[in-house]
C-alpha cells in the first residue's frame, strides 16, 4: 500500500456498506470497523433502540463520538459509516482530510428496492418511497464530496472491491 490512511465507505443506509466493507478488509488483509455495530457494542442495544428510547439526537451525538474517536486513532483500516455519518460536519471534515472515502452510490429506486423488507432501520419505519428518494436526494449532495464516486447499479460486489482497490492503490 502506498497508504495508511483509511478507507471509508459512505452511502445511504442499505448501500452495501457493511458487507463491502468486510469483504473489502478481508482481500486487503485490513481491520474492518463498521461504526454502527461499535455503537450497538457501546451502548449493548439495537439502533433501532436508541432511537426509540433516547431519540435521534442522542444517537447523533454517539455516532459523531465514535466515529470521531475511530477516525483520529486508526490507520489502514475500511470503515462502514452509518448513512446519516456524513451529514456531521465534523465527521465529514475528518473523513475527507485524513482519510479516503468512496461514496457507494445507487439510483433511487435500487435503494428502495434494497430497503423494502428491512425492519431493522429506524428512520425507514416512518417513511414511504418518496420520502427515501428525497432523503437518498438530499444526502448525495453531500455524499458527493467523497473523494471517489462508484456508480454501483450495474456492478456485482467483486466488481465494487476490485474498484475500490485500484482506486485505494493509485
Amino acid at each position: 500500500m502506498k497508504t495508511n490512511k483509511n478507507l471509508v465507505l459512505i452511502g445511504m443506509m442499505g448501500s452495501g456498506k457493511s458487507t463491502i466493507g468486510y469483504l473489502l478488509a478481508k482481500k486487503l488483509k485490513f481491520l474492518f470497523i463498521d461504526i454502527d455495530k461499535n455503537i450497538e457494542k457501546n451502548e449493548e442495544t439495537t439502533i433501532s433502540n436508541i432511537f426509540k428510547e433516547k431519540g435521534e439526537k442522542y444517537f447523533r451525538d454517539i455516532e459523531e463520538k465514535i466515529t470521531l474517536d475511530v477516525l483520529k486513532k486508526k490507520s489502514n483500516c475500511v470503515i462502514s459509516l452509518g448513512g446519516g455519518a456524513f451529514i456531521n460536519k465534523n465527521i465529514q471534515e475528518l473523513v475527507l482530510k485524513k482519510n479516503i472515502s468512496f461514496w457507494l452510490k445507487w439510483k433511487n429506486s435500487t435503494i428502495i428496492k434494497r430497503l423494502k423488507n428491512v425492519n431493522k432501520r429506524p428512520l425507514l419505519k416512518k417513511m414511504n418511497h418518496k420520502q427515501i428518494e428525497n432523503l437518498n436526494t438530499e444526502r448525495s449532495k453531500l455524499y458527493s464530496k467523497a473523494n471517489y464516486t462508484l456508480n454501483c447499479d450495474n456492478l456485482n460486489k467483486n466488481e465494487i472491491i476490485k474498484k475500490i482497490i485500484q482506486n485505494y492503490e493509485n
